[in-house]
Order: C-alpha cells, then sequence, then structure tokens
C-alpha cells in the first residue's frame, strides 16, 4: 500500500502549473475543447450511494499534471489500496455496469456516468480519490458531476491533447447486438436501443459531441429499470441501492416516477451516456463515430478491444496542426501516466 498524497502541499491541488486561467462552460471551452490538454480547476468533493452496493461513498476528484490521464485511487483511511487507470484493459466486468481492477483485488464500480461527464466536459486529466468499490450513483444520471465540474472549473495545460484516431471501419457483434467504428473529424454517436415493452420500443438517437451537446442532451438521462427484475436483483446482491430518487423505474404498463421522463426517449439518451463514459476508457479522445445497436457497457467493450486489436485501425494525433504520432507514442504516454501516478 502507498501513503495517502498530501494535496493540499501539492502544487497542483494550489492550483500552479497551468497555462490559463480557469475555463468554463462558454464559447471559449468550446473552442479549447481539441487544443490542449486539461484537468480541473480545483479540488472535488462528493458523496452519495453505490447502487449496488447500497453503501455510502465518498470520491475526490484531484486536479492532474497532463498525460495522467484518469485514475481511480482507492483509499482506506490513510492509505492508498489501489490505483487503476480509466482503461479498457482493466475492465473486468461489465454486467449491469463498468468494472474497473488492478489485477491485486483492487476494483471499482459503475464508473460510466462519472468518466462520461469527465469526457463530456472535455476533461482530460485526474486523480478520482474513492473510499468504496463503488462510484455514487447520484441521482442516476451524469448531471450532479457537470455540475459539480462546472462550478470547480477547467483547466487548460500547456501540452497538446492526444487523440486516438479510427483509421478504418471495425465491427463487432454479440449475438443480436453490433457495433462499428469509423473515421471521422469529429466525435459522433449513433445510438439505437429497442426493448420489448411500449413504455420504451425502439429508440435511436445521433449527435455530434461536443461539450455544449453532452451537458444539453445528454447530462441529465437517467439510468432505468424493470420492477420485475427486482427481486432477482436483489437476491444477486445487486440494486441495493436503488430508488426512485436515482433510477426510472419500469413496471409492465408507465413509469413509476411521480416526476416521469426528463425526455420523452430518456433511455437512449442513457444509453448513448453510458456509451461516452465506457468509450472514454479508450484512454484519450476518440476521433471516430460509433454506431451501437442493442448495445450496451459489453459491446461498448468489446468494441475497444477489438479497436485496439487491430493495430491498422487507429493511430495517435495530437491537436489540429501538430504532427501524427504512431503507437509507440501511445505507450510513452501510458509510461508518463504511470509515473504521474507514483506519489509518495
Amino acid at each position: 500500500m502507498t501513503k495517502r498524497h498530501d494535496w493540499a502541499k501539492s502544487g497542483w491541488a494550489a492550483g500552479q502549473g497551468w497555462a490559463d486561467p480557469t475555463v468554463r462552460n462558454d464559447a471559449t471551452a468550446e473552442r479549447l475543447a481539441g487544443l490542449r490538454q486539461t484537468t480541473i480547476g480545483r479540488e472535488i468533493m462528493l458523496g452519495g450511494t453505490g447502487v449496488h452496493s447500497g453503501e455510502p461513498v465518498t470520491i475526490v476528484l484531484h486536479p492532474a499534471e497532463a498525460d495522467t490521464g484518469l485514475r481511480f485511487l482507492l483509499t482506506d483511511g490513510d492509505e492508498i489500496t489501489a490505483d487503476i487507470p480509466a482503461h479498457v484493459d482493466a475492465v473486468t466486468n461489465v454486467t449491469l455496469c463498468t468494472i474497473l481492477s488492478d489485477g491485486e483485488g483492487g476494483q471499482v464500480a459503475t464508473v460510466e456516468h462519472l468518466l462520461a461527464a469527465l469526457r463530456g466536459l472535455g476533461v482530460d486529466n485526474a486523480f478520482i480519490e474513492i473510499d468504496s468499490g463503488e462510484v455514487p450513483i447520484m441521482d442516476g444520471s451524469a448531471a450532479p458531476f457537470v455540475e459539480a465540474i462546472d462550478e470547480a472549473g477547467i483547466r487548460e495545460l500547456g501540452q497538446p491533447r492526444r487523440f486516438i484516431k479510427v483509421l478504418k471501419p471495425i465491427r463487432v457483434e454479440d449475438g443480436d447486438c453490433w457495433g462499428e467504428l469509423t473515421p471521422h473529424t469529429g466525435f459522433h454517436l449513433d445510438v439505437e436501443i429497442a426493448f420489448d415493452t411500449p413504455l420504451i420500443g425502439r429508440q435511436r438517437m445521433s449527435l455530434e459531441m461536443s461539450p455544449r451537446a453532452f451537458r444539453t442532451e445528454l447530462a441529465r438521462a437517467r439510468t432505468f429499470g424493470f420492477m420485475r427484475d427486482v427481486e432477482r436483483l436483489w437476491a444477486a446482491g445487486r440494486a441495493l441501492g436503488a430508488s426512485l430518487e436515482n433510477t426510472v423505474a419500469l413496471d409492465d404498463e408507465r413509469v413509476l416516477n411521480r416526476e416521469g421522463l426528463r425526455w420523452r426517449d430518456e433511455f437512449v439518451r442513457h444509453k448513448t451516456l453510458d456509451a461516452v463514459g465506457d468509450l472514454a476508457l479508450a484512454g484519450a479522445p476518440l476521433l471516430g463515430a460509433y454506431r451501437s445497436v442493442r448495445g450496451g457497457h459489453r459491446l461498448n467493450s468489446l468494441m475497444l478491444r477489438t479497436l485496439f486489436a487491430d493495430k491498422d485501425a487507429w493511430t495517435v494525433v495530437q491537436a489540429p496542426g501538430a504532427r501524427e504520432s504512431g503507437h509507440a507514442d501511445l505507450t510513452a504516454t501510458m509510461a508518463a501516466a504511470s509515473f504521474a501516478a507514483d506519489r509518495s
């Protein structure tokens, strides 16, 4: 185990070392979204309940240097017990949520909504300190995380942002689900779902991703579930923290939440939000178009693994105007991230 980092004495925690002042959710943030790496403006603390564990949990987001990436620090008192990068290589379970593990017993579950907020707003680097094995569900959406990040602000760093650029179409199939990544100059999502209930039916959403689009079109979309599945989930030790405060609950005929839906198609919006969070596990922003049909966490993870398995299907590029770099540069980036995470 590693001694807990003294964030208060860190120049980064104090707001030193960045190139420019805080950037908020305005036109400036949109313009900066693709140029240089970013981190959060200051420490953010949030508390809530794990939707599956039912246990209380506190997370603290800390600013981080360029090339750190997004990293989960599991803590026990004053000790860091695990340091887990937000990368598809760390994914060990995709049943109902996305779970990351360090291979030595440390794991963190339900990471997708927080990662969606960070990637959706264009945050590249942050340490996520967590005192439990599950990210809090909050209200079932990414909106509470977005609000907290907006309040803290986003800071631009000196180093250029790196992207993972899709070079050729990649398709995966998983039963009646399928997904495809194709080359694109930005990050486009096209998500389609189909449920055998008139409350949902077939819904499809197509969206060119940007911080503004994420805030207005996806962030408030909540997770959902069916009452007929509750007893089975409880028996399996899942959904112990689920409630009408954090989940859109459905029976065979109606939405049970008193306030109803936030959008008529809130269901596909939430699946699109999940895709943003799961694809954040590429380790860098994607330049590509993602088409998902009847997919979920499993398909999203399989899509990334299939992409990375084909070295001719992707490359790493720097922000517009910078030269392209090869796969070796990604290895160097990962090594830099590991070095940055070595705190004493």
